[in-house]
């Protein structure tokens, strides 16, 4: 009995080490940009987009296809920027297992 109480401890210990983990997510910023840096994209850990940044240079009203996908790139770069950083981090606590829901 008293080994199922220390792994009981163990595994709360484990919890509440992966949702402050999951909380350092979100404080971080993580940063994707296209065009050689006209367009750059800012998301969090816990992948919330939270700015755009487009330079004078890549505003061409005659092509707005082309900033279109300019802010498109910038967005996935930063996307999957996120999506390495939160596998790096949370992977610690999974062994590399993917377990839906947890981020």
């Amino acid at each position: 009995m008293n080994n199922m109480n220390q792994m009981m401890k163990q595994v709360k210990k484990m919890q509440e080490q992966m949702l402050k983990a999951q909380e350092e997510l979100g404080e971080k910023m993580i940063e994707g940009t296209s065009g050689g840096g006209v367009v750059t994209v800012q998301v969090n850990g816990h992948k919330k987009v939270l700015s755009i940044n487009i330079k004078p240079e890549a505003v061409d009203p005659d092509d707005v296809e082309m900033l279109q996908d300019l802010v498109l790139t910038a967005v996935n770069d930063a996307l999957t920027k996120a999506e390495e950083l939160a596998n790096q981090d949370m992977g610690k606590f999974t062994g590399g297992m993917k377990i839906p829901g947890l981020f």
